[in-house]
């Protein structure tokens, strides 16, 4: 009995690590199963027209019943900002995610998320919403971090050098591979990286632009599922414009129909609530540095399943990426601790003010 409360308590108190341990096995899956559809022939356009429909429907119940007591009035005005944020952030954002996934790896797909925080503080620098602070080891950690990370990525998709051996179980398939390489595939080997950083760049705006957004609408949940009805109305139209097919848009019961609704339901819906509890539990520091494990799960189910080589060029630029993301979040972490203790003298000055003043009256 005793061994069974002592086992109780310990998932009591690792609750949150398991919990993010989910949620990144969650986003590898993400990035692995969405590379299977898009190789198996399903256009990237109408894999995010179709992904944004099932995140819509995912979450509209909780959005309707959830946040009803919170209910904020939409103006026009209010819903165009919305529209564009949703134009300029996901559907920009994932369009350009799934397009790249014809031109690189699951495996870089699951890296360059680790630049998402060093390329938001630089846009947030660049729009004078972030300040720097070289004087202080915060600000130089955020910077450097900055610069460690987007390098990181850029060593992980252009510099390989040899196989990582013990994970090269596919030996004579991985070099027949190699001999059929082309020039052409040269070309687009650099162009899926860089167009994987841009649909992260577009992300990092789409971060940005939540905090006067969330200002204006601070139902979250419903806002949330706004955007994600109006990048699917996008998308939708995108799609069409694109893909005129009719046979492009049927979904069968296949890895088609199951990556679009793992990607819809499970990674916009279930993570969506198990991040937002871990965030209140212990914080955004603690969520973030969690965001390498995807990388890691998704580098070995790629290497055994999908017989991807992993390079040794990539290991050290994935060591890069991990390593800038720990400086910006260390920094960012030292930053609001500062802050707050500057912000408690001039707090308890001003409790005594009351106290004189309330002693005089």
């Amino acid at each position: 009995m005793k061994g069974l409360l002592g086992y109780v308590t310990v998932m009591e108190i690792n609750k949150p690590y398991i919990a993010m341990f989910f949620i990144q096995c969650i986003y590898a899956g993400m990035a692995l199963f969405s590379k299977a559809a898009i190789a198996k022939g399903m256009n990237p356009y109408v894999f995010v027209a179709y992904r944004q429909a099932f995140a819509t429907v995912a979450l509209s119940p909780f959005a309707l019943f959830v946040e009803r007591k919170n209910s904020v009035s939409l103006s026009y005005n209010l819903l165009w900002k919305i529209f564009l944020v949703s134009l300029f952030g996901i559907t920009l954002s994932l369009n350009l995610y799934y397009f790249a996934m014809n031109y690189t790896t699951a495996t870089y797909a699951a890296a360059t998320t680790n630049t998402i925080p060093a390329i938001t503080f630089i846009m947030a620098v660049l729009l004078r919403m972030e300040s720097i602070s070289i004087k202080q080891w915060h600000g130089v950690a955020k910077v450097l971090g900055s610069v460690v990370g987007v390098s990181g990525a850029l060593v992980f998709a252009f510099v390989k050098g040899p196989p990582v051996k013990f994970m090269d179980w596919y030996p004579a398939i991985h070099k027949e591979i190699s001999d059929t390489k082309s020039g052409t595939f040269k070309v687009e080997w650099v162009k899926g990286p860089l167009v994987m950083l841009l649909a992260n760049t577009a992300w990092s705006l789409w971060l940005i632009m939540q905090a006067p957004i969330v200002k204006l609408y601070p139902a979250k949940l419903r806002l949330t599922t706004l955007q994600c009805l109006f990048s699917c109305i996008q998308s939708t139209v995108w799609a069409v414009a694109v893909e005129r097919n009719i046979s492009s848009w049927k979904l069968g019961w296949d890895v088609h129909l199951f990556s679009v609704a793992y990607c819809g339901v499970i990674v916009t819906g279930i993570t969506y609530w198990l991040q937002l509890w871990v965030v209140e539990e212990k914080g955004p520091v603690f969520t973030a540095m969690f965001t390498p494990l995807a990388l890691i799960i998704t580098a070995i189910i790629s290497a055994f399943l999908w017989k991807e080589t992993l390079y040794w060029g990539s290991v050290c630029g994935a060591i890069l990426l991990a390593g800038g993301l720990y400086s910006v979040l260390w920094g960012k972490n030292k930053e609001g601790k500062s802050e707050r203790n500057e912000q408690r003298p001039e707090r308890k000055e001003e409790t005594v003010l009351e106290g004189i003043t309330f002693q005089e009256n």
